[in-house]
């Protein structure tokens, strides 16, 4: 396990800190401008696209599967209409969210994928080339993006 993290790059480390760190603003209730409820869903969709194309390059399968994740938890997102009690104050123009530990949870779910995939990757095992793999791995890293995506468009309704 110590060979795994010292051959980390500390960037990587980085990213996990920052993740946990915006997990734990999350999980308490806020105060947020409308304008900022975008820029979550928005980094997290780029990261988990780009976990899809650094691990197996821009094809037209993984792209498509991406979406197809993506599509459909942001239906069921939507269908579910979480979260619950978020509240528009229009004499501050601004968003009151509850804390939630879920956005947290989704955030360490994307990088430990996205660790697995370059681990994966830089060991050459042979996982990483299996078609069923793939398709899983793709639609996952889309579904993470639509549960993000729906989460703010609920979150915005709130201010309509």
């Amino acid at each position: 396990m110590s060979e795994l993290i010292s051959h980390t790059p500390t960037w990587v480390l980085v990213v996990f800190v920052i993740l946990i760190i915006l997990g734990f603003i999350q999980g308490k209730k806020r105060t947020v401008n409308v304008n900022t409820v975008l820029i979550l869903p928005i980094s997290m969709i780029v990261f988990s696209l780009f976990g899809v194309l650094s691990a197996f390059g821009l094809s037209t399968l993984t792209l498509s599967l991406w979406g197809i994740g993506l599509i459909i938890t942001l239906i069921v997102g939507i269908k579910l209409a979480y979260p619950k009690l978020v509240r528009f104050s229009k004499q501050t123009n601004k968003l009151i969210i509850p804390g939630s530990w879920v956005p947290l949870f989704f955030m360490m779910s994307i990088f430990c994928t996205k660790y697995f995939i370059g681990f994966a990757v830089a060991r050459e095992l042979p996982i990483i080339n299996e078609q069923i793999f793939i398709i899983l791995l793709s639609v996952l890293y889309g579904a993470f993006s639509g549960i993000f995506l729906s989460r703010a468009i609920i979150i915005l309704r709130a201010s309509k």
